[in-house]
C-alpha cells in the first residue's frame, strides 16, 4: 500500500532531512506537472491532477513534525483520537495548569511581564517533545507512546500559538 514517504520515495522515520523531502516532492511533482501533460488525454490530465494532490498532501504532511509523527502512529494502525483520547502523564497536566495559570497572569498585567519565560518554557518543551518523538518512532517503534506524545505536544503548539498571539 501507498503511503505518503514511499509516495516521495523517502525513508519511513520521522527524523527526515527538510531539504530531501522538498527535493523529493520536486522530482515527483515534476513527473505529474500539467506542462507534460498538455497534449494528453482529458483522462490523463485529471489522473495527472490527482497525483499532484497526492503529491502535495504528502509533502504537507511530511513536512511538519507534529503531522508526520501522528500520520506515522496512524500508519501503524495507533489513531491519535485528539478529541476522544485525552489520557495524558500527570506531569505534563501539571505542567498544562501551570502554563494556563501563568498565561491568565500575562494576560491580566498590561506589560505582559513573563511572556517571554512562558515562551521560552513552552519552546523547550517542543524541542523535547521532538527528540522523544524521534526516539520513540525511529529508535523503539513504540507508537502506544508516541500517541499520547502527539496529543500532548498537540497542547503544546496550541499554547504557543496563543502565547504568540498576545
Amino acid at each position: 500500500m501507498d503511503n505518503h514517504f514511499s509516495l516521495l520515495n523517502l525513508p519511513r522515520q520521522f527524523d527526515l532531512s527538510l531539504d530531501a523531502l522538498e527535493q523529493a516532492w520536486k522530482q515527483a511533482s515534476a513527473q505529474v506537472h500539467p506542462d507534460r501533460f498538455a497534449t494528453a488525454s482529458a483522462v490523463e490530465k485529471r489522473v495527472a491532477v490527482q497525483w499532484a494532490s497526492r503529491i502535495n498532501e504528502a509533502y504537507q504532511t511530511l513536512k511538519n513534525p507534529l503531522n508526520r509523527a501522528a500520520y506515522m502512529c496512524e500508519l501503524e494502525n495507533f489513531p491519535i483520537e485528539a478529541e476522544s483520547n485525552t489520557a495524558m502523564s500527570t506531569d505534563f497536566l501539571m505542567t498544562q495548569m501551570q502554563w494556563r495559570e501563568q498565561l491568565d497572569d500575562i494576560r491580566s498585567d498590561p506589560k505582559h511581564m513573563g511572556l517571554s519565560v512562558l515562551l521560552e518554557d513552552i519552546q523547550q518543551k517542543q524541542g523535547e517533545l521532538f527528540r522523544d518523538m524521534k526516539d520513540l518512532l525511529d529508535n523503539r517503534q513504540d507508537y502506544a507512546n508516541a500517541t499520547r506524545l502527539v496529543r500532548e505536544w498537540m497542547f503544546v503548539n496550541k499554547m504557543h500559538q496563543e502565547v504568540k498571539a498576545l
